[in-house]
Formats: structure tokens, sequence, C-alpha cells
């Protein structure tokens, strides 16, 4: 079917205004190949109006009582699940997810975050300290932090925007979002429901762009707070650029799933392939690398190869496919030479191991499952971002442990055992911010805590209901001495 291209605009002060930016960036279906739309570099002066209208907005907004900012937010969790179908269907078509097995999860899980903040920021209940004296009352409120700039990726061009923008306005900040270059359509059509909801204008504008903006934009002087979730090549420029300004950064993973001589074969094959082919692996808690007791190497192969089998490429408006198209070019070559790699240095492909050739575009690639991978490969030492379930074997519970903290990435790991005693042990020594036993990597739950561990490069803070609205707001201490009051 013919696509209309349509021209992105800003979105700024509660208007969708023209971009003053002198280029355009083309954004392309990793689906078809058709060009969806033209989205504009935005200028500083566009930057300067976007940030000028969330400071506006933002005093006003936190002036509003929880409730009624609550109120707000489940008037746009309501328009995002009346508008749920088309909104995933334009979320397919242009990150490359399939329809009926992720995108229509994530306009879900989308207006889901929407209601958790906005109950929980009904609940947001302080400390009545002691004081030693006992004519002082210490009294402990949280106050929004003020302006962000919220900078977010393209693998869930909706759910991740909203981790920010959910607990952000509901504790009473304003916002002006950048979202990926190569998904800008979904914020857009997010942006719409939001409006139309009756989000006040200001509270949340959008720009477009790529790097250039987005530094323009974390550097503006009249931006407080800075929101990030991506790669941590951006977010280390993102974090030197920002300077003192408050960040919540939550940056790139590299799995690992560990199956201990003692799992269950079958379900930690099933977790291991959900982690590795889900959104063709374009998961920051994906997958990533599977380190394996050598004891049942062979025998967890032949239960990931059955594992895979169920797992189908194609188009991703036909409800049979669970695997769809990678989203861009640069991601899909990292897919490559992380595979070539491998091989080079004795790695054995046993499952798919390229892109498929009958497909619209480039970017189908066949779901892999790779072994024998040494931990001198970058499979093992960078985050691959794709479709892929590589074995390392390990000789035990201390070299399985050695490999998965033998990286500069720590955000989510994944333990397989039977053994409550060996589980705690991972999980007390593993470098990550959250272990999952005995389920995928890819297993969260939007209101819970998550994020990289101190010492690595995967941020800090953490993505998830209350706990990032802590993040975004500030404890504002009052020590009232109450000795001469009548």
């Amino acid at each position: 079917m013919a696509v209309t291209v349509r021209t992105l605009e800003n979105f700024i002060g509660g208007e969708w205004v023209a971009s003053t930016g002198e280029s355009a960036r083309a954004v392309v279906s990793p689906v078809t190949g058709e060009t969806l739309a033209e989205a504009p570099n935005a200028s500083t002066e566009d930057v300067d109006r976007a940030v000028a209208a969330a400071r506006a907005a933002q005093p006003k907004w936190a002036a509003l009582s929880a409730w009624e900012r609550a109120r707000t937010c489940h008037a746009i969790a309501d328009l995002i699940s009346e508008r749920r179908e088309d909104f995933a269907r334009e979320l397919s078509l242009e990150q490359g997810k399939p329809y009926a097995a992720e995108a229509l999860g994530d306009i879900d899980e989308t207006a889901e975050n929407f209601r958790i903040a906005a109950e929980d920021v009904k609940r947001m209940e302080t400390a009545i300290i002691p004081s030693q004296d006992p004519n002082k009352r210490i009294l402990t409120f949280r106050k929004p932090n003020g302006v962000y700039a919220g900078i977010t990726p393209w693998n869930f061009p909706t759910l991740i925007p909203v981790e920010l923008i959910a607990p952000g306005i509901a504790v009473g900040n304003t916002i002006v979002m950048k979202p990926s270059e190569w998904t800008p359509i979904a914020m857009a059509n997010f942006m719409q429901i939001m409006a139309d909801a009756g989000l006040p204008e200001g509270v949340v504008n959008v720009v477009y762009g790529g790097g250039d903006v987005g530094e323009c934009l974390v550097t503006h002087p009249d931006v407080d707070c800075v929101g990030f979730v991506g790669s941590y090549p951006t977010a280390e420029k993102i974090v030197r650029a920002a300077g003192l300004k408050r960040s919540l950064i939550e940056a790139s993973g590299n799995g690992p799933v560990v199956v201990c001589e003692d799992a269950d074969l079958e379900r930690a094959a099933q977790g291991a392939v959900f982690g590795g082919f889900f959104c063709a692996g374009q998961v920051c808690c994906a997958t990533e690398r599977v380190l394996v007791h050598e004891g049942v190497h062979d025998a967890f192969l032949d239960e990931v190869l059955r594992a895979a089998a169920g797992w189908r490429l194609g188009d991703p408006f036909d409800d049979a496919t669970t695997v769809g198209p990678m989203n861009n070019e640069p991601t899909a070559l990292k897919m490559d030479r992380h595979l070539e790699d491998a091989v080079d240095k004795g790695a054995n492909v046993v499952l798919g191991g390229s892109r498929a050739g009958d497909r619209p575009t480039h970017l189908y690639y066949e779901p892999t499952v790779i072994t024998d991978v040494g931990v001198d490969t970058l499979i093992n030492q960078q985050e691959t971002f794709g479709p892929i379930v590589p074995l390392i074997r390990v000789r035990s519970d201390e070299e399985a442990l050695a490999v998965a903290n033998d990286s500069h990435l720590g955000l989510q790991a994944a333990v397989y055992t039977s053994s409550l005693k060996r589980a705690f042990r991972y999980v007390d020594n593993l470098r990550v911010g959250n272990v999952v036993v005995n389920d995928s990597t890819d297993y969260w739950e939007a209101h819970e805590p998550f994020g990289g561990a101190s010492g690595t490069q995967s941020g800090w803070g953490r993505i998830g209901g209350r706990y990032t609205m802590l993040d975004m707001s500030d404890l504002k201490t009052v020590v009232l001495d109450v000795g001469g009051l009548e």
C-alpha cells in the first residue's frame, strides 16, 4: 500500500509548529523500505522556544495538587488505550517490531505507566523527623526538580519515553523530549494523544534531530536536569556536556544469562531464547551472552534449538510473526561484525547467522544461535543488540562470575539454578543492578526499579514506578520552631 509522507512538526507550548531548522531526515520503514516522514532537525531557536515553554509552564503545573496532576495522567492513559490499535500499527511500521506479539503490548504498558504514576504521586509520603530540641519540628517534602531534557532511543519509542514523562510530570516537572532520529513518528503520535487528553500547554514539548540537537538541549541554561535512556557512549557524552545538572541515566547492558549445572534446562533455554529474540534482540537487558556450565552445555544447546524453532522471522503485520526486522542499518552492521569476529575466533553458528535475502528490506536478520563463543570476542565484550543467543562454556560458578563481571556494563542478569543458596551467591556477587532468578533477562515490570550497577557504565538512578519519581524530585527539609507560636 502507498504511504503518505508526512512532515513532522515540533510541539512547543501546546501547538504544532514548523521547525526553523535548515535540514531534515527521512524516516524509512525497516518493514517496507518506504519513506514514512521527513523529520526536521531542530534549530537552536526551536530548542530555545521549547525550553522557554517548559520553563513558563513548570511553576503553574507544580502548583497543582497531586490529585489534579494524577487526573491528567489517568486521562492520557485512557486515551492511549482507546487508540491502541492505530498507535501500535504505526509503531510497528516505523520500528519494525511485530504488531500482535509486541507492539500492542508496548502500547498497553505505555498507558499503564501513566496509571502507575497517577497513583504513586498520591502516596509520596515523606518523613517527619524527631528533633533533639522539644520546640522544633522537622518536616520533609518532595519538590519537582524543574525542567527536564528527555533523550530516548528507538527500540521502545513509546515505552521508554513514558518511563520519564509519566513519573516526571506526575511529580510536577515539565519536559522537552528529543526522541531518536530513527523513530520520531511514534513520539509525534504520542504527543498528540497527550495533548488531546488535556495536558496543559508547555508541560511536554517535542523537538527532533540528532546528537547536535541533543547537545543543544542538554547544555541549555534553562534546562535543570537530564533524563537519558540509550547507549553508554552517548550517555558519557551527555554527562560530560551536562556538567553538574541532575541526571538520570540508564545506558547499555550486556546480559549475562548464567545456566548452572542444576538448572531446569528447558526453562533456561526458553528464557534465553526469549531474551535473545524479543524485539529482535534490541533490548538493553537482552540475553547478549549465555554462560553455560560445560557439564550441561550440549543438552542445553538441544533445548535452545528446540525453543528457537518456535520463533518466526517475518512481516510484523502477520500475526504468526514473532521476530521482525532490525530497526536500522548501523545496528544490523554491528550484528554482522560481531558474528564475523566470533566465527573467526572459533565459534560455530548452529542456527541463522545472516540476513534474510527475500524480504522488502535488508534488515530482516535470521534468529541466530552460536556456540563455542570465546571470552575474547566482541559478542562477549560488547552489546550486540541483535537476535542472537551466544553460548560460552564455563567450568564452575567461580568462572561464570568472573566472566560475567569482566565487563564495563552491568544492567540486568539472569541465573538459572535449582539451589537457593547458589542463587543468592549470584545475587550477591553479580555486578549488575538487577538479577532475575529462573526467568529471562528480559523480564521486567513497569513499577520495579531498574538500572545500572555502581562501577559500571550502565548509568545511575532507577527507571520504574515511584523510584523514577524519587530521582526526578528533591527532598526539601523544613525546621520549624514552634516554641513561641500560639
